[in-house]
């Protein structure tokens, strides 16, 4: 058998598209990583106190803000963030995300109402956070609410703007 004789430009173009592949690959990586390391990320489960249950009305809605549990420590002010609390009786506490789950807009409580109305595309909620009106697609997620001596937590977890 006769061994095929490769030209000079033959091989170069097989150089070439090898180290197109080798770089192609390590550029993927990457990419991909950062693509699906939310997927994978897990939050620390957090309590923040947001006040003593004597500081609370019942059937009141104020709103509380909080250190956000997802966040890292250069993010300064933005690390805040915020929910509805409502005090439903004398030990039993509701709180709600102030983000609309259309698209995230900041919900505000309108207390003559008793509604949660979203400014941005006229998303409108209950008092218990149930859909009412409007584009968005659920109801207002909650946060878990706890009282532990005297004071009022919220457990401090990233809440989904939408479902899918």
């Amino acid at each position: 058998m006769e061994k095929e004789k490769i030209d000079r430009r033959s091989f170069l173009i097989r150089i070439l598209w090898g180290a197109s592949g080798i770089v192609a690959a390590a550029a993927s990586v990457p990419m991909a990583g950062a693509l699906l390391e939310p997927l994978f990320r897990k939050y620390p489960v957090a309590w923040r106190v947001v006040g003593k249950t004597d500081d609370f009305v019942v059937g009141q809605t104020v709103l509380v803000k909080f250190r956000s549990n997802s966040a890292l420590p250069w993010t300064g002010v933005t690390s805040q963030t915020a929910a509805w609390l409502r005090r439903v009786s004398k030990d039993q506490f509701i709180a709600f995300s102030v983000n609309c789950t259309h698209l995230g807009c900041p919900v505000r409580w309108i207390q003559d109402a008793e509604m949660f109305m979203c400014p941005c595309h006229g998303g409108v909620y209950n008092k218990d956070g149930s859909y009412a009106a409007g584009p968005p697609p659920h109801d207002l997620p909650h946060y878990p609410v706890r009282i532990a001596g005297g004071q009022v937590e919220i457990q401090a977890v990233p809440v989904p703007i939408t479902k899918i």
